[in-house]
């Protein structure tokens, strides 16, 4: 409810309790390090059902609150909390977000923005657009279970949960490959998104006139994921273009985890590199099966390999 936790304990302890156990709401179970007044306990739904069930099977409960130090190694981190922002996005859903997730509350932000400044340090001739591929493209899907991440809820995070998933530093500082996405590529998008000239000219602090524009679709803006929104009987083609900063010369062959009820087909499906900062371009187009009729919202990945890179990008697809 609205009334603090420690005043809650205020009231406890002021009616002859000795300690109070706390049942979070059930879609989360954040805890909070209160100053408490008497001995408390936060604990998940799920095991308030069990405590619940334990106090109505004698006539005289019994309860013990012991700390056991901090527990640190938790197989199940990182867990999504319940508060973090999702997705789809409502302005643009085209473009999945979230992008990536990352350690903290108040400090998830300056974690991620730390990390985009080591990586400009590292990489000085990145732009913007590189960095944050290289943060999606290398980012952790699995927790230290080396199982999917969880939300709060200790159920499965979905795509509009996680977004391309944790990041992951070391390895965003080499990822092979980068969607690099020049300034003047916005336009068309912003412009395909039904702004007003004024509108899109205020982003961009310039003049602009989208009637003497080529708009593009959200999903075809060069971007290291896809979102594909009201995929019905007609394939949906986009194209994508990644940039060679790994190893100048390097192949690499894509994997699909195709989503359910959807065909995806890449072509070419071998990228041959010769050079560093050398750009190639391929196709995805995701085609509605039969089998699909149930299905509302599903996700996949995309991912190409090489001897010594792995270049991850997600797949979200909202069925019409």
């Amino acid at each position: 409810g609205g009334v603090p936790r420690v005043d809650k304990g205020q009231a406890v302890k002021d009616a002859g309790g000795v300690g109070m156990i706390i049942i979070n709401r059930p879609y989360g179970v954040t805890k909070s390090a209160d100053a408490h007044v008497l001995p408390a306990l936060d604990v998940s739904r799920c095991r308030w059902n069990k405590i619940l069930a334990y106090m109505n099977s004698t006539s005289n409960p019994v309860a013990t609150i012991t700390f056991q130090g901090t527990i640190i190694g938790d197989k199940n981190a990182p867990v999504v909390a319940a508060f973090s922002s999702r997705g789809p996005s409502r302005a643009s859903p085209g473009i999945l977000k979230p992008d990536i997730i990352g350690p903290g509350t108040s400090m998830s932000c300056p974690h991620l923005s730390g990390v985009a400044a080591l990586l400009k340090s590292a990489h000085p001739d990145w732009s913007p657009a590189a960095i944050k591929s290289a943060i999606m493209t290398t980012a952790d899907t699995l927790n230290l279970d080396s199982s999917p991440i969880l939300d709060e809820r200790l159920l499965h995070a979905d795509i509009f949960t996680i977004g391309a998933g944790h990041v992951n530093p070391s390895r965003a500082n080499d990822p092979g490959l980068v969607y690099d996405t020049p300034f003047e590529d916005y336009l068309p998008y912003l412009c395909g998104l039904n702004y007003t000239n004024r509108q899109v000219g205020n982003l961009l602090q310039r003049r602009v006139n989208c009637s003497e524009v080529k708009s593009i679709p959200e999903a075809q803006l060069n971007y290291p994921s896809f979102s594909i929104f009201g995929l019905g009987s007609t394939p949906q083609t986009y194209t994508r273009t990644v940039t060679n900063v790994g190893d100048a010369i390097s192949s690499y062959k894509v994997e699909v985890a195709s989503p359910k009820g959807v065909i995806v087909e890449v072509e070419p499906s071998e990228l041959n590199f010769s050079e560093l900062n050398q750009k190639l371009t391929y196709q995805v187009t995701f085609s509605k099966t039969t089998s699909s009729s149930n299905i509302e919202v599903a996700e996949g990945f995309l991912k190409w390999t090489s001897n010594r890179h792995s270049v991850r990008s997600p797949i979200a697809l909202v069925l019409a």
